[in-house]
């Protein structure tokens, strides 16, 4: 990890221009799109790397098709300007897509060796609307198996390393799409989340991720109709995350499940004053790296100084019990689904997907669908209540300053001497996939001794997407993250 240096400094501000940025600069044809994928792209081939030792952020590349589209945009731009037009709202800008987002006639393999050479059908949803916003998609972003784990490795496509440091994840599952964005390989980036894969990434990458309320962004595909589920975006600001999302969310005729108007329009001028935030660094009783709470801390200082109210908050919850509910949820839906996408497989599975078929099933045999449903009543209960009279909650998003990048975590992990049963209790981000109408904004809160990013979770009320934004806005105004480097 090196700062940039003189001749490096060309290449390092496109590549690291933020999605607004590089749009006003590509409406005032001061730079082309071209120039910026072609940078982002010669990024991508001297620093990805291989798939044991580099970063290895991608599935695959889509260079050609890219190049291709980035040219048309340049001269798109120009005919725009010229006619006093609005571009569309992605018109130039790289998206590297998470790989279970298909692209129709291109491999879906989300990692499984069950699934190896099978071709989507269709477009995602979220592929449809970014192409038809302009964007430009480059390249498609690892993920582990069946995105059911907080690190990025799967024996299909290796080891996803953190550009922070290399020696660490930059979580999961989509971990792809947080080094993608960290590296400089790409301006935007698709994500999703079941229990915080669009969050605990951008903890560990210094990113932001967006975990919608259900259904506010279309899915597809059965599993698109579990509760706990939701696809969304990635960014390295608030700005660019909420702008792929205005694109990515409304209703959409592939989903019966989405709702709303198309287009996210939240206040982002960081204006908290006279705003309660609640805070709670430990959610119960998650044994919370003293780094973490520290920076949590300065977060939540830096809002009290612009003007907020910051109220501590109790909930009486503990890890054991909300590990326990997201599991007794995934032994009726996920555990199953997988079982059968996997079945005269089973000896190519990782030991992580192994581990998740197995901790869900046994939690089916424990509680039926009907108690699980009770179990998240009564975590939503408490959370409204401790929420009320609130515009907001601010919580870290990991309780773990970082993870190693090719471990399984099988036997849990441990955090500052205390030894948890899973590894799920390393990350504080399920509770609010439990309750999923909340809009859950991840931003970055500093940096570990590690030289590896945390990240606090800006949680609104159920469907309040506006405040959320607003909130994190202000965190990344008052409190702003790490720096990114040119990672070598």
């Amino acid at each position: 990890m090196t700062q940039v240096d003189t001749t490096s400094k060309q290449e390092y501000s496109l590549a690291y221009l933020s999605a607004t940025e590089t749009l006003a600069k590509f409406r005032a044809l001061e730079i082309s799109p071209i120039e910026v994928l072609e940078t982002q792209i010669q990024r991508i081939e001297q620093r990805n790397g291989d798939r044991e030792t580099g970063i290895n952020a991608f599935t695959e590349t889509l260079f050609d098709s890219a190049r291709t589209k980035a040219r048309l945009a340049t001269e798109q731009y120009v005919q725009l300007a010229r006619d006093c037009e609005t571009p569309p709202a992605l018109l130039g800008l790289t998206v590297a897509t998470k790989e279970k987002h298909g692209i129709a006639g291109l491999k879906l393999e989300q990692g499984l060796a069950a699934h190896r050479g099978r071709i989507a059908d269709d477009d995602h949803p979220v592929v449809e609307r970014i192409n038809a916003a302009g964007g430009i998609i480059h390249a498609r972003t690892t993920s582990p198996e069946f995105s059911c784990a907080t690190t990025t490795h799967s024996p299909m496509w290796g080891i996803t390393r953190n550009p922070w440091n290399t020696k660490t994840s930059p979580g999961g599952s989509s971990g792809g799409s947080g080094a993608a964005l960290a590296a400089g390989f790409t301006t935007l980036a698709t994500a999703s989340d079941i229990a915080g894969s669009t969050r605990i990434p951008a903890g560990f990458t210094g990113t932001v991720g967006y975990k919608a309320p259900y259904g506010r962004i279309p899915g597809l595909g059965a599993l698109a109709a579990d509760w706990y589920r939701g696809d969304g975006p990635m960014g390295r600001t608030v700005a660019d995350t909420a702008l792929l999302a205005a694109v990515m969310s409304g209703r959409h005729l592939a989903d019966h499940r989405s709702w709303g108007r198309n287009g996210l329009n939240p206040l982002l001028d960081g204006d908290v004053s006279g705003l309660r935030i609640g805070l709670s660094l430990t959610l119960g009783d998650y044994p919370v790296s003293n780094e973490i709470q520290d920076n949590t801390i300065q977060v939540a200082k830096a809002l009290e100084a612009a003007g907020a109210m910051v109220v501590p908050v109790e909930l009486p919850w503990n890890t054991s019990r909300i590990t326990e509910t997201t599991f007794a949820h995934f032994g009726h839906i996920l555990g199953p689904a997988m079982r059968k996408e996997t079945e005269g497989f089973e000896s190519e599975l990782a030991r992580y997907t192994e581990q998740f078929i197995a901790d869900a099933t046994a939690a089916a045999t424990r509680h039926t669908l009907v108690d699980s449903l009770e179990m998240d009543r009564q975590l939503q209960a408490e959370l409204a209540s401790a929420m009320e009279g609130l515009d907001a909650l601010l919580c870290p998003t990991s309780a773990v300053a970082s993870l190693d990048a090719a471990e399984d975590y099988l036997d849990g992990l441990t955090i500052d001497g205390k030894h948890l049963r899973h590894y799920w209790e390393g990350h504080m981000t399920s509770p609010f996939n439990v309750a999923n109408r909340s809009p859950v904004v991840a931003v970055p809160s500093g940096l570990s001794s590690e030289g590896v990013p945390t990240g606090v979770q800006v949680v609104g009320h159920p469907f309040d997407e506006s405040m959320a934004f607003r909130v994190a806005a202000a965190v990344e105004k008052h409190a702003p993250g790490p720096t990114f480097q040119i990672f070598e």
